[in-house]
């Protein structure tokens, strides 16, 4: 955690304006001159700019989104996306391989403490505040409390038990031991129903306060969506089902439709988007994802692999719409396609989805059919796979439907922050897919590679901190 052993001014890099008057995050500029944190927190514009500063570096920063993101490396790391072969950057050779080290920098883990050390001091910021706005402090309250739940959600499941710091003090943390996943899992649920007893059903403009359309800002059913996933996760199929259920029965979300139309930023499926503040491009998933010219070594280094395709079933209208495909020679290159706009300058239309309201109903289904409510998990599988054009599923064995709701997920949800990836992780089905498919990538597979390497440079600094099996 590099960030853990260096003393730094938290507020020297957040984006700082006045922002009563501005609507978008994207209109969000850098302050002249850093803000202390002992005056951030005085009243609602700084303190508003502090944390919206952190949506900002985190949309513009490679975790998100991008070639360094986590849908690319996950994809690259699990059977949904190929390396072109041409391709001489080794940090993804090496991802695709399942053969990292850890003297490779990946990002992941070092872009996560960061934030973490800056949401920490938010916390705290906060909660010392006397002069803020009622309304304006629990809002943010809120919204930082998910961030940390957030963050930790995929560290502990890229990385398994990961130092757990709720503190900004960089002492502590420099010299801080892994804690167990359990642990850490106790601290995100905690952290999410503070987070809902805070946030409001209301998305919040930028100016803490009014509501907007723009799905930014997390809200209430965003710590739910993520409460919901944990619960999942961590096989508490009631507390699944219950989550999910509100989320879907909250009047706010429903399915769209026209599946060209899920990603766009006017999507009533999406419960959690990332505004782009690069002005010239809607989102780094597009620019990376789509192939205008085939694969090549810089931008497009990645296409979807055999494996996923093979996975949807005729006439699909997921295969239709959400998959592209560009011709080169005699060869076929397809793509992810569920976002459109990969041209510069083009027309903002798409934000990068992070949570939306088709994997509730997935949660949902598979935590019915855990407890045996095989209809209701038949008629929320039912949902999705109607929405794709393809036939309701009837088996009723509960083996059966929880292999069809996971291939289900595999379909819907691809190259959409490391799905595949964590579903065969907590599966337990990992083992026995990669030892086929990394071979045929032209690697060899060791069972304890479904955790990332922590980085060397972390460990040499903190001899407290132990690296994970099989590095």
């Amino acid at each position: 955690m590099r960030t853990l052993h260096v003393k730094f001014s938290l507020y020297s890099f957040l984006f700082i304006v006045t922002l009563m008057s501005c609507n978008k995050l994207s209109e969000v500029n850098p302050p002249e001159t850093s803000i202390t944190g002992e005056s951030v927190y005085t009243d609602d514009a700084t303190a508003i700019g502090a944390v919206t500063g952190i949506y900002i570096r985190f949309s513009d920063n490679t975790l998100a989104s991008g070639l360094n993101g986590i849908s690319i490396r996950t994809g690259l790391s699990s059977d949904e996306l190929t390396l072109f072969s041409g391709v001489s950057n080794t940090l993804l050779q090496k991802t695709y391989l399942n053969a990292l080290s850890s003297q490779d920098y990946y990002g992941i883990w070092e872009n996560s403490y960061t934030y973490l050390q800056t949401v920490n001091a938010a916390i705290e910021g906060l909660a010392k505040s006397t002069s803020l706005t009622s309304a304006v402090k629990k809002q943010l309250q809120g919204e930082v409390k998910f961030l940390r739940a957030f963050f930790y959600f995929y560290l502990v499941n890229l990385y398994g038990d990961v130092p757990l710091s709720t503190t900004s003090d960089y002492r502590a943390n420099a010299t801080s031991t892994r804690t167990d996943k359990a642990e850490v899992y106790k601290q995100i649920v905690s952290d999410l129903i503070e987070a809902q007893n805070l946030l409001t059903d209301n998305y919040i403009a930028s100016d803490g306060v009014s509501t907007t359309s723009e799905r930014v800002r997390p809200n209430k059913w965003t710590a739910t969506a993520l409460l919901a996933r944990v619960y999942l996760y961590t096989k508490d199929w009631a507390g699944a089902e219950t989550q999910s259920t509100n989320i879907i029965n909250a009047g706010v979300y429903d399915l769209e439709t026209d599946l060209n139309k899920v990603f766009l930023n006017t999507s009533i499926e999406a419960i959690w988007q990332l505004m782009p503040v690069d002005p010239a491009w809607n989102t780094y998933d597009a620019k990376s994802f789509i192939l205008t010219n085939g694969p090549n070594n810089d931008d497009h280094p990645v296409y979807l692999s055999s494996f996923l395709l093979n996975s949807f079933e005729p006439d699909d209208l997921r295969r239709q719409n959400w998959v592209g495909e560009n011709k080169v020679d005699t060869s076929t290159y397809y793509y992810p396609y569920k976002y459109k706009s990969a041209e510069a300058g083009a027309p903002l239309t798409e934000y990068t989805m992070i949570f939306r309201l088709a994997e509730q109903y997935l949660i949902r289904a598979e935590a019915r059919v855990q407890q045996e409510n095989i209809t209701g998990g038949l008629e929320d599988l039912n949902k999705i796979r109607t929405r794709a054009g393809l036939a309701e599923y009837g088996t009723t064995s509960t083996a059966g439907l929880i292999s069809a709701i996971i291939k289900e997920r595999r379909v819907e949800l691809f190259t959409e922050w490391g799905h595949r990836w964590l579903d065969m992780k907590r599966n337990g089905t990992v083992n026995d897919i990669m030892n086929i498919v990394t071979p045929l990538k032209g690697g060899s597979w060791n069972n304890n590679w479904q955790l990332y390497p922590v980085p060397y440079s972390d460990i040499k600094l903190n001899p407290r901190l132990k690296q994970n099996d099989g590095y």
